[in-house]
């Protein structure tokens, strides 16, 4: 028997991340691998989140860094980004994080709309939040963060 009610019993897999103290939460799914970027090479005339590209395994991966992108902080302190990897329409990107947390088992019928008084630049790139104890895990929809078409869709 199915149940019935209005909760959708999906559970849904998110490796979490911290980005200025905010956690986030990326669909396993989307998630190729973790890794800390190494030898970055800047692209003339990029845009400023654009990082660099790296090498990874043969594979030539855009780093991208996710601070810049959402409109937080520039990284500050010694220690370097990890950095995600995902692939978008036959290409390799690293998402530059602060770090990396755990994976989270949650039910899509936990999930909530964007609260009203959550940051425009946050709420144009999240597929929805979690309310955990004590945080908000924000889901990060990666199409809508990768999505470099528009001259500059974050600004807000």
């Amino acid at each position: 028997m199915k149940p019935s009610g209005k909760f959708d019993e999906t559970v849904i897999e998110y490796v979490t991340v911290m980005l200025d103290g905010q956690l986030f939460g990326l669909p396993i799914s989307r998630v190729q691998d973790v890794f800390m970027p190494d030898r970055l090479t800047r692209v003339p005339l990029a845009p400023p989140e654009i990082a660099g590209v790296l090498n990874l395994r043969g594979r030539i991966v855009t780093a991208v860094d996710l601070r810049l992108r959402l409109g937080l902080a520039p990284r500050t302190g010694g220690r370097p980004p990890m950095a995600v990897g995902i692939e978008l329409k036959g290409e390799s990107y690293g998402l530059l994080i602060d770090s990396v947390g755990e994976v989270m088992k949650l039910s899509n019928g936990t999930r909530e709309p964007n609260p009203v008084n959550l940051d425009a630049r946050l709420a144009r790139v999240s597929a929805g939040v979690h309310r955990l104890e004590g945080q908000l895990l924000v889901i990060l929809d990666v199409d809508r963060v990768l999505d470099m078409s528009a001259a500059d869709p974050l600004a807000a």
